[in-house]
């Protein structure tokens, strides 16, 4: 039996795969990922309004910090805020505008998470490394323009993706196996030559995932060489305990997004891997805040003074 294939003039909606059909369910999926959602908005902006009230915050980490913070709001709200109306209406039903436009922002926002974690690496790096200097050399207006660059490193990104997304004329199939547009799945339902799409695609893999990779590498290798030339075992925990946060954070990011990959590469299962991209489009945001906050004294000291009104 020939497979049925779709014009790109014919198609005009996509299908998203939701988390469960079970009608008992839904109410369950619903009040949890609205919980979700509404936790990492209110964690990351308590982050930004700590950062911007309290002087305590003023310095190019929590700069840094309240921009990955932002960058992970907008980022979650994406994708979870359509599952929701979806489970709510009981639609799993997306425009193919909506699709591309949501395929999008999930690009930049994705890579701004991953150049604001290679920034903030490079920041503990000079933090450690370079002591003496780093109030020098992390001035306003290096931070200033690191954030410019990230900014326009994501906008090509997604600019690569839409040209690719905007080649495509046909498609097998209009039902994604994901809760969102994911690229890589948009681009497998196409029934064109995917050859040079591919090619590509792995090659915007390489410059926009590998290049921030290698950096917050190569920066940990840095900061541990000179961790472990620290004499002291307090001055050693003391400096590694600057930076553990962010490489939790690093660590959850780039372990998920790797999952999804891995998982879909050996067996590949629509479920597992829209489980593992929900970890780190929407639990790794939530998980954020809390990480950075967790025994983070000058956050605990801004809380106290938010309860009693003060800040």
């Amino acid at each position: 039996m020939e497979m049925e294939t779709y014009n790109l003039t014919s198609v005009s909606e996509f299908q998203l795969m939701g988390f469960s059909e079970d009608p008992a369910l839904q109410s369950i999926l619903f009040g949890l990922f609205l919980t979700m959602y509404l936790v990492t908005v209110c964690g990351n902006l308590l982050i930004i309004l700590a950062v911007i009230y309290d002087s305590h915050f003023h310095t190019p980490m929590y700069f840094f910090l309240s921009n990955l913070s932002l960058a992970d709001i907008c980022f979650i709200s994406t994708t979870v805020p359509k599952m929701i109306a979806e489970i709510q209406t009981h639609s799993t039903v997306i425009s193919y505008l909506g699709c591309l436009m949501q395929m999008n922002l999930f690009i930049i926002f994705m890579c701004m998470d991953d150049m604001l974690l290679t920034v903030m690496a490079y920041d503990r790096f000079v933090a450690i490394c370079h002591p003496l200097h780093y109030a020098v050399i992390m001035n306003p207006r290096l931070c200033t323009l690191l954030i410019l660059m990230s900014i326009c490193f994501s906008l090509l990104a997604s600019q690569v993706h839409n040209f690719l997304a905007l080649q495509l004329t046909c498609f097998k199939d209009v039902k994604i196996a994901n809760f969102f547009c994911h690229p890589s799945q948009l681009l497998t339902l196409s029934c064109s030559d995917t050859l040079i799409k591919n090619i590509v695609t792995y090659f915007a893999g390489v410059v926009f995932g590998f290049i921030p990779m290698a950096g917050i590498l190569l920066s940990y290798f840095k900061i541990v060489s000179s961790i472990l030339r620290i004499p002291s075992s307090g001055g050693r925990y003391k400096a590694f305990s600057t930076c553990s946060s962010h490489l939790s954070v690093v660590c959850l990011f780039y372990g998920t997004g790797l999952a999804v990959y891995l998982s879909s590469a050996v067996s590949y299962s629509p479920r597992k891997c829209m489980a593992a991209s929900l970890m780190y489009t929407v639990v790794t945001p939530m998980l954020n805040p809390f990480i950075y906050s967790l025994r983070n004294r000058d956050f605990s000291h801004f809380l106290k003074r938010l309860h009693c009104g003060t800040v």
